[in-house]
């Protein structure tokens, strides 16, 4: 895709009649010189190893580290319990961008969407065909809306927690989710942006402190917030209401705030949660088991 603006596709969508998804699918066709089919295939391959890892989570497994794994599962046994305060999709949403951060963090295999630290938002808001809410067609038009908008947060800032902090990630993926979850319920152009825009605002200034420079803690649980802010920006943006900064306003704003955060607050393990008390604790925990010697 060649977007460098979320004003060139909306505009593109009212010059030529077609719906956003046709045309980020034409753009996509037109650089990477697949055919419909093969694109469609692709796409369609994505959201099967997405359902993959979500089927082939295990309640029992621990990442290496020994503390990631089992919490998805928590959340599942608590939500049949009738003790939550969220309940039906809400609750599935909290479990599944669980399991798939998970997944990720025990070494199985996910899709990075945009990235591997992010790569719970996604599939965690978009099963909605097993609840009836949407077909298998509408939810793969639909990862064509989050890839169009990724692919503008990549030209005009950056996708990378190392670069832009953890809103360059998880920010970033729930701004795509919202835009993706619009679509589905047939918003329009203009409201997959404003859910995109609101969703990623939400999170602007979201920095990256994984614990033992492990894609752990808070990493898991902050693709939990991703996925559920970004059904709360689509469900506004459905419902008319608006952000009032443009959406490349908005990624622009993002990468500015990226480039003024310390390099201790971009993926280096050592600002943030990753430098409390408990926080380098961890991070010698892990030291030892893993056999290395500490300065």
């Amino acid at each position: 895709m060649a977007f460098s603006s979320v004003h060139e596709m909306i505009d593109l969508c009212k010059e030529s009649g077609k719906p956003l998804y046709e045309v980020i699918l034409e753009s996509d066709l037109a650089e990477s010189g697949l055919t419909r089919a093969e694109s469609e295939a692709e796409m369609h391959r994505l959201w099967a190893v997405m359902q993959a890892t979500s089927d082939g989570y295990c309640g029992a497994d621990r990442s290496m580290s020994g503390f990631a794994g089992g919490d998805a599962a928590k959340v599942n046994a608590a939500a049949a319990r009738g003790v939550l305060y969220a309940d039906g999709y809400f609750a599935d949403v909290m479990a599944e961008a669980l399991k798939t951060a998970e997944c990720n963090a025990c070494m199985k295999r996910i899709v990075a969407a945009p990235t591997a630290g992010s790569c719970g938002v996604l599939p965690a808001v978009l099963p909605l065909q097993r609840r009836g809410l949407a077909d298998e067609a509408a939810v793969h038009r639909a990862l064509y809306i989050a890839a169009g908008f990724g692919q503008v947060v990549a030209a005009r800032a950056t996708l990378a927690g190392a670069e832009g902090g953890c809103q360059a990630e998880v920010g970033a993926a729930s701004g795509m989710a919202a835009a993706a979850l619009v679509d589905i319920k047939g918003g329009t152009a203009e409201q997959c942006a404003e859910a995109f825009a609101m969703a990623l605002t939400n999170l602007e200034g979201l920095v990256c402190d994984p614990v033992a420079g492990l894609v752990e803690i808070p990493c898991i649980k902050r693709n939990v917030i991703g996925a559920m802010n970004a059904v709360s920006a689509a469900d506004m943006a459905l419902a008319g209401v608006v952000g009032h900064i443009p959406a490349d306003e908005v990624i622009d704003a993002m990468a500015e705030v990226g480039n003024a955060m310390s390099k201790d607050l971009r993926e280096t393990g050592i600002g943030g949660l990753a430098g409390t008390p408990t926080g380098r604790a961890i991070c010698e925990i892990v030291t030892m088991d893993n056999g290395e010697e500490e300065d």
